[in-house]
């Protein structure tokens, strides 16, 4: 297996055809049919159903399809990187974070990239953050700013910042105090979590109290807004950071109390994929993107804690 036939493949792939796919890379129809074959013999199975109308994927090629994808990327970038080395940072990256970050890192990062590195593609996806990390597994981004993410030997992370976390709802719901709560008097509320599942590891990483959390809880959510606007509606209350409805903390409309007994953290990683190599550009929004969470924790934008081994990258 070669690039070569990665290529021609994806071609077939997203055209559907032989005959659009070699108009699309230029190459004579009975030449892409001979690649294909060969692939297809080295492989030891079919990559595509043969149809009258068109080529149909089997589930081998499909597979082959995600694995493609990311093969020729991955060399795309690895020729921009070498070509550009020396040169103005340049390139395309792709990073995925959590709604927390977006809120308090999102627009100075695309600031800063506009402003030092005119020649630097950035592109942001935001999600919950089990799914930010879903979307690294499946190189979907090339980063990922994440909570809590498992111990996996695919990833590379570093530890970036502690979050404290708290109860949040109306003060009519979880008193209009202050005060902390005891974890035991919170699960006597009306809890709304995450959905179980990488989502909810990102609340705490202890699987006994997301457990418990889980067999208490009313409504189980995967949607920042619909527990946003549940949470303003009084219908329950929720384990997250001050950060995540700060708006309406301020304003009074929701009320913040810290948990104790345990007292609950998580923290944030930055992750990439460990078997992929870092291109200059990677490592400039890498660094860049650390250094400005590091910074929102200082100028306390951000209510949280630089992580112990977390330091200032240049």
């Amino acid at each position: 297996m070669n690039s070569k036939q990665l290529h021609y493949f994806t071609a077939i792939y997203e055209t559907g055809t032989l005959t659009k796919a070699s108009d699309q890379v230029r190459v004579a129809v009975s030449a892409l049919s001979h690649h294909l074959a060969n692939l297809e013999a080295e492989l030891g199975t079919a990559l595509f159903v043969r149809k009258p109308r068109g080529m149909v994927p089997t589930a081998a090629g499909n597979r082959l399809y995600d694995h493609a994808k990311a093969i020729l990327r991955s060399i795309a970038a690895a020729e921009m990187d070498i070509r550009d080395a020396g040169r103005e940072i340049a390139g395309d990256v792709s990073i995925g974070l959590a709604y927390s970050a977006v809120k308090a890192i999102g627009v100075t990062l695309f600031q800063r990239v506009l402003q030092d590195y005119p020649k630097l593609r950035l592109s942001l996806s935001e999600s919950l953050s089990g799914s930010t990390l879903m979307h690294l597994m499946d190189s979907e981004v090339d980063l990922a700013l994440v909570y809590n993410p498992p111990q996996d030997p695919g990833l590379r992370t570093q530890a970036v910042l502690d979050e404290r976390m708290v109860c949040v709802g109306t003060p009519a719901l979880i008193g209009n105090t202050s005060d902390p709560i005891r974890f035991d008097d919170l699960l006597e509320l009306p809890l709304i979590i995450l959905r179980q599942g990488l989502s909810a590891r990102a609340l705490m990483d202890d699987a006994a109290l997301l457990k418990r959390l889980e067999s208490k809880a009313r409504f189980q959510m995967n949607s920042v807004y619909a527990i946003a606007g549940s949470l303003q509606a009084g219908l329950g209350c929720a384990i997250g950071t001050r950060l995540f409805m700060k708006e309406h903390l301020e304003s009074g409309v929701l009320a913040a109390r810290p948990i104790v007994e345990p007292e609950l953290s998580r923290t944030l990683f930055m992750c990439e994929l460990a078997d992929r190599p870092a291109t200059f550009a990677l490592e400039t929004i890498r660094n860049l993107t650390i250094n400005l969470a590091l910074q929102a924790v200082s100028d306390g934008t951000w209510d949280a804690m630089a992580s112990k081994s977390a330091k200032r990258l240049t």
